[in-house]
């Protein structure tokens, strides 16, 4: 994938986290222009270390952003100049409220109300603020590339595994329906997504993983690579198991194996509705 994204500016949020690191260096490593977002400036200063040891910083700018802000985010996209990719990445872990969220799940009353705010502000509407900040110019060019990283449906639906979950399920209801509004203007919108518990820090020491067990921060860039490049065109509404996509394969066979419509379409095609049916 070198050069592949060469001409292309991308704003990553999240970028000082687990998957943020490697899709920062992935990104600029194919030739895109890198605003590499995130809330913690320390975690940032690493990042620009790390890719001037790779060769690579040339091609990133680190902007300290906190996505719940809308003004922030207004900002970030006017400083990158333009914003061809937008990868929602930047979250709120469960490890927020505890470390032992796997291994002692959280009850209703161990979330103070002040954090569910918090959590839907950044893991939802932080995206929401980031992609009505882009979109504009996106339209204007009639091209543009959204990804959006939610987690597993089995997280989402997992009791006791709130505010993540649920504001995961709504970032992927959101995922769908941006797909269908922007993609007459060649605007395309998919979700990719681990697979399962990955070697980040939202999965804390105090788990108890064997850490070679879990997913790797790798698997992440090669879905989202090709999603943003030329050969994605067109390709849109969809969501991607990072773990089930082996980059020494072909894009058929990946697409094959780790592709599925965004959301839940199958539970959409019946609504009660006057007339019939809805306006589209």
């Amino acid at each position: 994938m070198a050069q592949a994204l060469e001409g292309r500016s991308a704003l990553i949020t999240g970028a000082a986290g687990g998957f943020g690191r490697v899709l920062t260096r992935a990104f600029a490593e194919a030739g895109a222009k890198v605003l590499a977002a995130d809330v913690a400036a320390d975690g940032l200063a690493q990042l620009s270390e790390e890719l001037k040891s790779a060769g690579v910083d040339a091609n990133v700018t680190t902007r300290v952003v906190d996505i719940s802000d809308r003004t922030a985010c207004n900002d970030a996209v006017a400083a990158a100049g333009k914003v061809d990719i937008l990868i929602n990445n930047g979250a709120m872990s469960m490890g927020v409220i505890s470390p032992h969220h796997i291994t002692d799940l959280v009850g209703i009353e161990d979330i103070d109300p002040d954090v569910w705010d918090k959590f839907i502000a950044v893991n939802l509407t932080g995206a929401w603020n980031l992609t009505r900040a882009a979109v504009p110019a996106m339209k204007a060019q009639k091209w543009g590339r959204i990804v959006n990283v939610t987690t597993s449906m089995f997280t989402m639906l997992r009791g006791r595994f709130h505010p993540y979950g649920p504001s995961k399920a709504a970032m992927e209801a959101m995922s769908a329906g941006h797909a269908q509004e922007f993609e007459p203007f060649g605007i395309t919108v998919n979700v990719v997504v681990p697979g399962g518990p990955s070697d980040t820090p939202m999965v804390p020491a105090e788990s108890g993983y064997d850490r070679a067990a879990l997913i790797p921060t790798s698997a992440m860039p090669p879905p989202m690579l090709w999603l943003c490049s030329a050969d994605a065109q067109g390709v849109t509404g969809n969501r991607y198991i990072a773990a089930e996509w082996d980059a020494s394969k072909s894009v058929d066979a990946n697409r094959a194996a780790a592709e599925a419509p965004a959301g839940w379409p199958s539970l959409a095609g019946t609504p009660v509705w006057p007339g019939g049916k809805p306006n589209e």
